[in-house]
């Protein structure tokens, strides 16, 4: 079993390691140009990554074959997992006074695009630290086992399988182009020119140009890491929180619309969606009650203000940023659990937002349709369908299975969570928090506070929620199995 699984994977393994020491010279050079002392910690976690990525490859290079989707499931788990790992070196080095599981628990955060953090004081940490956590987030917005399918072509390593385990939502058959490598090279052709016209959008919405890219990196992954202790509140600006709606709204829909849009060059390809429309309608119809509510308690006696405020607190939580240009927590009329909960349901799959999709909540009401038509009409014929496409039977079993291992799970963190000591509220908020990819709950761990004050226990259990809601829940899980190990 070992020759067969595990060794191949291991061999895959330091070729992702390897690609990865390379993304830490990006921050190398940054912090040389700027002067600001953390380019030797940046180098000596290049070196130290790099040399296990290179002993992995050649120790198991005997081993080397193609992947199947077993091995496709544990590679994109142990990418992930230990990625994380060696992410947290150059904040050990340069941070000594958090611990490992602190350090891993905001590298988890960055690389998921959840957006939690332990660490104060984000105004004064040197900008190259600041930019590896942005960093992080960029690269974790469309999977490290994209980037390296898109990157390096040449890896051999079964590209169908990987994307298979790596991509959000139901329908992962889909491809945009006949090869793998194509499809994930126009994912990153369409991610990078979003990323592109951000950045300039930012600046000329009056951020200078180190919070234009850093923010922007945080923005199209959906991540909502700040670089300041006050978040999007430190810009206090009309201009920069509109830009951030729009790309907040845009990197929440399915990048493969984005790619059907451009290539066709009309619009007509996110109207004809039902997950497009869904999703955008239940950010109107959230943002609309959200500013009557806070309008009509006196909350923001402005109407423009309510409004403002509202809309982007929605375009945040519903779509996992996590940004926060208020303390949302403590609106009336139970809005703070209508934001957190709208994290799970509104991004759509394909974006880089977490959750449980649009597009499944899409089919699981389909579903539901169908089942009253057949109590009513039992000789009917009632597909479930989707764009006037019928969903195969065993996409819905799959949708179906897959909402009830994500409660279940979020349940279980909830329990372990009161099990560690942390108060109810605070309990079930950042268990939702992390598993959606969100970051901010409410209480201590909302818009206004951080996660630094838990224990390593509980930072352990939220990073793995934060993992297995990032990796979907079945690619983990199916590592549990005993029929995964049988040879």
């Amino acid at each position: 079993m070992f020759r067969y699984l595990l060794f191949p994977v291991l061999n895959a393994l330091g070729s992702v390691l390897a690609a990865f020491a390379a993304l830490m010279l990006v921050p190398a050079l940054y912090s040389w140009a700027e002067g600001d002392g953390a380019v030797w910690d940046f180098l000596y976690s290049v070196g130290i990554t790099f040399a296990a990525g290179t002993i992995l490859f050649f120790t198991c290079l005997p081993f080397r074959r193609e992947l199947t989707a077993r091995h496709g499931f544990l590679l994109v788990t142990l990418s992930w997992t230990l990625t994380s790992a060696f992410a947290t070196i150059p904040l050990l080095l340069n941070q000594p006074q958090y611990n490992f599981s602190e350090l891993y628990f905001e590298t988890v955060s960055c690389i998921t695009t959840t957006g939690s953090t332990v660490i104060t004081g984000l105004d004064s940490l040197p900008p190259s630290i600041n930019g590896w956590r942005c960093f992080l987030s960029w690269v974790g917005g469309m999977g490290l086992i994209v980037f390296s399918v898109a990157i390096l072509p040449l890896l051999g390593i079964g590209g169908a399988q990987l994307m298979k385990a790596e991509t959000s939502g139901p329908m992962k058959e889909t491809r945009l182009t006949p090869r793998v490598a194509e499809t994930a090279r126009a994912l990153y052709i369409i991610y990078l020119g979003i990323s592109a016209i951000c950045v300039i959008a930012y600046h000329l919405a009056g951020m200078n140009w180190r919070d234009a890219v850093m923010h922007m990196m945080t923005t199209v992954s959906l991540s909502g890491i700040a670089t300041h202790d006050a978040s999007f509140a430190f810009f206090k600006s009309a201009e920069v929180e509109t830009v951030a709606i729009f790309f907040m709204l845009i990197c929440s829909l399915n990048f493969a619309l984005h790619f059907v849009a451009w290539r066709r060059k009309s619009l007509l390809a996110y109207w004809r969606s039902t997950e497009a429309r869904c999703c955008l309608a239940a950010f109107l119809m959230l943002a609309a009650g959200t500013a009557f509510a806070l309008y009509y308690t006196g909350a923001y006696p402005e109407p423009l203000e309510a409004f403002r405020t509202a809309f982007f607190a929605v375009a945040s939580t519903a779509s996992t940023t996590g940004y926060a240009s208020a303390d949302w927590s403590n609106w009336p009329y139970g809005i703070p659990f209508i934001l957190l909960l709208s994290s799970a349901v509104v991004s759509c799959a394909g974006s880089t937002g977490g959750g449980l999709k649009m597009l499944r909540v899409a089919i699981i009401f389909s579903q539901l349709r169908h089942e009253f038509t057949r109590l009513l009409y039992p000789n009917a014929v009632t597909p479930v369908t989707i764009d006037a496409a019928e969903i195969p039977n065993k996409i819905v079993f799959s949708v179906l299975s897959y909402a009830f291992i994500w409660l279940l799970s979020a349940l279980t963190g909830v329990l372990l969570l009161l099990g560690s000591g942390m108060s109810p509220l605070e309990s079930f908020s950042a268990a939702v928090a992390s598993i959606t990819n969100l970051g901010p709950g409410l209480g201590s761990v909302g818009p206004a506070g951080n996660y630094q004050a838990l224990s390593d226990l509980q930072l352990n259990i939220l990073s793995s929620l934060m993992l297995i809601g990032r990796l979907e829940l079945f690619t983990v899980f199916v590592l549990f199995s005993r029929a995964f190990w049988k040879p």
